[in-house]
């Protein structure tokens, strides 16, 4: 059991940081100059239906305060921009710039060449243990 325990973790640990930097590598190549942390900050951005720091900071599960420094880099990089709620001048709402919703489509893009390459290498669309393996993982991941 506990050689199983070691074996997922290193495994998890392993494929986490591979990916992270295989798409960091790959957004590079295409001209986006922005860490893997302000690429997902982007997406919780363009997930949430209000944009406010709070909703973004809940979507990605961090604090208001973390995210207001992620915030002020992608808006001196130029890939935000700020305005004050009309309705509620405390809340602060974040929009997408046109050159964030390159860098996600480019980031979308990458998510499906890997998925595409990984379904050509290993067949997984025939592997329906593997497939309902990860989606409990998944769920399992979600829950924290």
């Amino acid at each position: 059991m506990e050689e199983a325990r070691e074996v997922i973790n290193e495994l998890l640990v392993e494929i986490f940081h591979r990916i992270l930097a295989i798409e960091n590598e790959g957004l590079r190549q295409q001209g986006v100059s922005l860490s893997m942390s302000e690429v997902h900050v982007l997406e919780a951005i363009s997930l949430v239906e209000e944009p406010s720091m709070t909703n973004i900071a809940q979507k990605i599960g961090i604090t208001v305060g973390s995210l207001t420094t992620a915030i002020n880099t992608l808006y001196q990089k130029k890939y935000v921009t700020r305005k004050y709620d009309p309705s509620d001048r405390r809340k602060v709402l974040i929009a997408l710039e046109p050159i964030a919703l390159e860098a996600l489509q480019k980031h979308d893009d990458f998510h499906q060449r890997m998925i595409d390459a990984i379904f050509e290498d290993l067949h997984l669309a025939e592997d329906e243990v593997l497939i309902q393996s990860l989606k409990k993982v998944s769920g399992y991941f979600k829950k924290w």
